[in-house]
């Protein structure tokens, strides 16, 4: 998402869109976006959890796994529409070949972060997208850059 957001502030020509021939409505990948507040509030969960499984362990906690995400997959072409969207402008890209690797599809499933740490995604695509768009719009050549 952060090159999608500098295409739209104008710091880079385009999007590379790597690969269009995956088997997915659109033909490119599909992904499980999650806006980075999200993933924070996910992280403070966890660290509830554990806090809550150490008092009843006695201060000796076990080791725990969980997928943070939506759960919800967004192509790269929906994901760089709704990025238009929140910026009022197409978005420039390009399509290249596919990288080694990529995958057609990458989600996670939160179904275990809900049930053990009562956490669960309040965003969508098009907050990140607004919010994204926001930062960027005040921060041009990114964090901590003179603008």
């Amino acid at each position: 998402m952060p090159f999608v957001a500098q295409v739209a502030v104008g710091r880079r020509p385009h999007v590379s869109v790597f690969g269009n021939d995956y088997n997915t409505p659109d033909g490119t990948g599909v992904r499980d976006y999650l806006h980075v507040m999200d993933l924070a509030d996910g992280h403070v969960a966890a660290l509830r959890y554990m806090d809550e499984d150490n008092s009843k362990a006695g201060g000796v906690g076990k080791l725990s796994v969980f997928n943070l995400g939506t759960g919800t997959g967004y192509s790269v072409l929906d994901m760089v529409a709704a990025m238009g969207k929140a910026c009022g402008k197409e978005i420039p890209y390009v399509l290249a070949p596919k990288r080694p690797g990529d995958v057609t599809i990458y989600m996670a499933d939160p179904t275990k972060a809900k049930e053990s740490m009562g956490w669960e995604a309040k965003r969508n695509l098009d907050d990140m997208c607004n919010d994204l768009w926001n930062w960027q719009t005040n921060n041009p050549n990114g964090y901590g850059a003179t603008n």
